[in-house]
């Protein structure tokens, strides 16, 4: 019994981090329609410039606001000078915002070298809690309740206020909203931003999570994150975050008691989805 709370605790921890990678791509390419694979560029640059500050000014809260606000500076420079011109056609996209993820990559090690750097958690989310046998580590459950906040405040904002509103009929029929004197193309830009900077706190929040970070790890989350996206059904914000837990909880569970499968788990489940139900869990046929 043990075990099994520690194994979930472990996997409700990785879902949360995967979850707020793929909720920033659910909103991007699920109510966009744009096929961002640079995603986990953001998230590296989140990863980097949040340890980077925490280093340097030794607040880890300054670290999660400046991480932040990479994400959001960065999605705007994509949005605009990337995107923007190639919105509608998905294989442009794919093409040039791969491209984007290599130089993103690049430029990292760039700045701050080509070797990896160790993160740790501020003072009062390091240790452990015991109760029992089990031992709870903090941090885990810091980032667990990090992600209900963001998924609690997005989904109240998506259904409750003006903006949600726009957001969700714009999605619907942009003309239509255009013709109401809302400049779309603003709040979509909005959306971006939004979606880079949920990334870039995915990221600060890996740091001390895993111990290192690395320039690679965009690309390796960002298979993880678009792997939720697809089982959780496109542009479901209710299903990316159940998606989520269920790709780190069978992680977790996997790397335990069949470790030659943990690997492959995450494809397993995306098949069995997509045989059964091609347009996820949570998303609507057509």
């Amino acid at each position: 019994m043990d075990v099994l709370i520690t194994l979930s605790l472990n996997g409700l921890a990785t879902g949360m981090l995967i979850f707020l990678l793929a909720a920033g791509l659910t909103l991007i390419f699920g109510l966009m329609d744009v096929l961002n694979f640079a995603h986990g560029g953001l998230f590296a640059w989140g990863a980097y410039s949040g340890t980077w500050l925490y280093a340097t000014t030794g607040s880890f809260l300054i670290a999660i606001a400046g991480a932040i606000v990479t994400g959001l500076i960065l999605g705007l420079l994509t949005e605009r000078w990337i995107i923007k011109p190639v919105y509608g056609n998905h294989i442009q996209q794919i093409l040039i915002t791969l491209g984007l993820m290599l130089v993103l990559s690049e430029l990292l090690k760039v700045v701050w070298g080509p070797n990896q750097l160790s993160a740790s958690p501020p003072p009062y989310l390091a240790g452990s809690w015991e109760l029992g046998n089990v031992i709870i580590i903090k941090y885990r459950v810091f980032i667990i309740a990090i992600g209900l906040l963001v998924f609690g405040i997005v989904q109240y904002v998506l259904k409750n206020t003006k903006i949600g509103l726009i957001v969700r009929a714009g999605v619907m029929d942009k003309e239509m909203v255009q013709s109401l004197g809302i400049n779309i193309k603003r709040v979509f830009m909005f959306v971006f931003m939004v979606g880079a900077g949920m990334a870039a706190l995915g990221g600060v929040m890996l740091g001390p999570y895993s111990g290192v970070i690395y320039a690679e790890m965009g690309l390796e989350f960002a298979i993880l994150a678009f792997i939720v996206v697809v089982i959780g059904g496109m542009g479901s914000f209710p299903g990316s975050i159940m998606a989520a837990i269920l790709v780190g909880l069978s992680g977790s569970f996997m790397a335990y008691y069949v470790p030659s499968l943990s690997l492959a788990v995450n494809m397993l489940l995306m098949a069995i989805v997509l045989i059964f139900r091609p347009q996820g869990l949570f998303g609507l046929r057509g």
